[in-house]
């Protein structure tokens, strides 16, 4: 029961970040690997707060999701809609997302330098609780309740709000809904902009997990985020959390059984096998989109 749950809270970081990578790949056919960079970003930016301020989770955690906003409408306002006409949109988009990602690291960098970075040990609570027999932090299960209420309330919002519906209107045929009046420009920023929150928020919370942040953490998060939303179907929102899961427990199995050093071959081993059995992953559905 002790490794099944340190998976589940590790593998809700992993689903939050992936639904926000997929939110966009599903919604504007983008993929955004500037997200790698927003997450650093989110993390970093965390720990300065709580360090200079002292503030408590309960009030980094909406500092964050605004941070995390902002970046992702700069995101979509300069690295993707400049190129929106261009007949190659989808690889240019992808490339100038690589070069904007690139200019927030550099900036994280400037400001904060190379080192890394740690919050405060006396910034949040230690208590320990049991649960079922195992014995877990109170932050750990703050951090699950953090990942799995913004994941039920973005599905919400896609499944049942008006912006959600504009949203699937768009996935489905962006110059039918243009037609139909939709402002695709702001549904289009606002979308980058939950994205970019949810990945930023990621960032902190994969941080208070391990309590510890450099420059480089979200490239390595990138890579387990791009499978994760492979296997659970491109574009779905249940597939990046159960993908996420999946991965997570896959890690912690592997440390603890077998060794640190085969955590990524034994996760990433897992999901090719899912893809193997069933190439368009666990939620995805072969489809044809207008390009």
């Amino acid at each position: 029961m002790q490794l099944f749950l340190d998976g589940i809270f590790l593998g809700s970081i992993y689903a939050l970040f992936a639904i926000g990578f997929t939110l966009v790949f599903g919604i504007l056919d983008r993929l955004n690997l500037a997200h790698a960079a927003v997450f650093t970003a989110g993390a970093l930016v965390g720990i300065e707060i709580v360090t200079r301020f002292g503030v408590p989770i309960w009030l980094l955690i909406p500092i964050v999701l605004v941070f995390g906003a902002v970046l992702g409408i700069l995101i979509e306002r300069i690295a993707f809609r400049p190129l929106a006409g261009r007949h190659d949109a989808h690889f240019a988009g992808l490339i100038s997302s690589i070069a904007f990602g690139a200019i927030i690291l550099s900036l994280m960098q400037a400001l904060y330098g190379a080192d890394t970075r740690r919050f405060p040990t006396d910034a949040f609570t230690r208590v320990r609780v049991e649960i079922l027999g195992a014995t877990v932090s109170l932050l750990q299960v703050i951090i699950l309740v953090i990942s799995v209420s913004l994941m039920i309330v973005l599905t919400w919002l896609v499944a049942k709000s008006k912006l959600g519906r504009g949203m699937r209107t768009i996935a489905e045929n962006p110059h039918a809904a243009a037609v139909l009046g939709l402002n695709v420009g702001r549904i289009s920023s606002t979308t980058f902009a939950l994205s970019s929150a949810l990945g930023a928020v990621a960032g902190v919370l994969f941080t208070l997990n391990v309590n510890a942040a450099s420059l480089g953490i979200g490239h390595a998060v990138e890579l387990k985020a791009l499978a994760v939303i492979i296997v659970g179907g491109m574009g779905s929102l249940p597939g990046a959390l159960i993908g996420g899961l999946i991965l997570g427990l896959a890690e912690v199995l592997a440390v603890n059984y077998i060794g640190s050093s085969w955590r990524d071959m034994v996760a990433f081993g897992l999901l090719f096998l899912i893809l193997i059995l069933r190439p368009q992953g666990l939620f995805g559905a072969r489809k044809t989109r207008e390009v």
